[in-house]
């Protein structure tokens, strides 16, 4: 099976459950698998492992406010190489599959012991960054119906962020700590690039606002 037969694969594999939030969707993987073959081709990564594990890394769909959520990468590990065991996918690659899913997960916490890991997670935090970034962690807000921001003190600098109150706390809980935990070279310097629009739109929306 070449990478063109495989993707077609996957594509309808993952296609047959929605998805968890408009945040992990189809257009997400697809951008993570884009990122993916990237960084795989940069980083001289097997691709035989990046390819579907980036396919696969949210084929298990958990609510972001689900019990359940820092399970969600390992549950997707489980699943995906259950299926491509079923269409005869090399068995020697599974278990690296396997841990490239577990591990793309920022609140499983599962270090990366393989450059295969590396490039899946840093594929799918950088979509967490720049002008996506910024559109899905306000869509997110708006699933939750969180307010934009706190009325007296948008951008945390008097007080703790609170993500769960107000959707720009977002950005300082976790997105812009996100290019910190790059875990490869070109990943990091993208992840730099993608923050730093981000700290811009922040300064753009406290010109507008304050």
């Amino acid at each position: 099976m070449n990478h063109a037969e495989l993707q077609e694969n996957l594509l309808e594999f993952i296609s047959r459950d929605a998805a968890a939030d408009s945040a992990h969707d189809l257009s997400h993987i697809k951008r993570v698998v884009k990122t993916t073959l990237y960084l795989t081709d940069i980083e001289s990564a097997n691709i035989d492992v990046t390819l579907p594990a980036a396919w696969l890394h949210d084929c298990v769909a958990v609510a972001k406010d689900s019990p359940l959520r820092s399970q969600a990468s390992r549950m997707a590990a489980e699943a995906a190489t259950a299926y491509l065991a079923r269409i005869d996918y090399p068995e020697s690659l599974l278990p690296e599959i396997a841990h490239a899913i577990e591990a793309h997960s920022f609140s499983a916490g599962i270090p990366c012991r393989t450059l295969e890991a590396k490039v899946v997670q840093d594929a799918d935090r950088m979509d967490a960054l720049g002008a996506i970034g910024i559109a899905r962690c306000l869509a997110v807000g708006g699933r939750f119906n969180l307010p934009l921001f706190h009325p007296e003190d948008p951008f945390c600098e008097n007080r703790e962020p609170d993500e769960r109150s107000w959707a720009i706390d977002h950005f300082y809980t976790k997105l812009l700590k996100l290019p910190a935990t790059m875990q490869t070279q070109a990943g990091r310097a993208e992840a730099e690039r993608r923050a730093g629009l981000m700290r811009q739109y922040l300064k753009d929306l406290s010109e507008e606002i304050l």
